[in-house]
């Protein structure tokens, strides 16, 4: 399985131990909503998992999935790729606002994820995922 596909598997099955596994220890993520880049496996894994439990649903390349409330409908609608990047544009409509965003990946030589950027449009969009992501965030602590 390529680098790509263990991470929409992933991102689907929301395995841990396999997420574990596919981040590098100095892996960094930066979310659009804090402003510094987070640095290490186990933050980087917690703002996943909580972006998971905040976007819902199966997390693959053109498929769409309701959360449990049918509110979100998220799904990779394109990919731009090279041996050592992806660039993975998704989109969703959540609580009656358009969400459409970029996951930047980029792998070490160890085939292990480095980085990870998470860009998203439009400002109402960035506001209530910022709200979400504060209130999966604490709930999770």
């Amino acid at each position: 399985m390529n680098k790509l596909a263990k991470w929409y598997e992933v991102m689907k099955s929301k395995n841990l131990e396999e997420l574990d596994n596919l981040l590098a220890d100095d892996v960094v993520f930066c979310s659009p909503v804090v402003f510094t880049p987070q640095k290490g496996k186990e933050i980087t894994k917690m703002y996943l998992m909580a972006a998971g439990g905040v976007f819902g649903g199966n997390q693959n390349k053109d498929k769409s999935s309701d959360d449990k409330d049918g509110k979100s409908k998220f799904r990779y609608i394109k990919e731009i790729t090279d041996e050592k990047s992806a660039l993975l544009e998704f989109e969703l409509e959540m609580d009656g606002i358009y969400v459409n965003g970029i996951d930047l990946i980029s792998w070490n030589e160890d085939g292990k994820i480095k980085e990870i950027k998470v860009m998203v449009r439009p400002l109402q969009a960035v506001n209530m995922l910022h709200q979400k992501m504060q209130a999966m965030l604490e709930s999770m602590s």
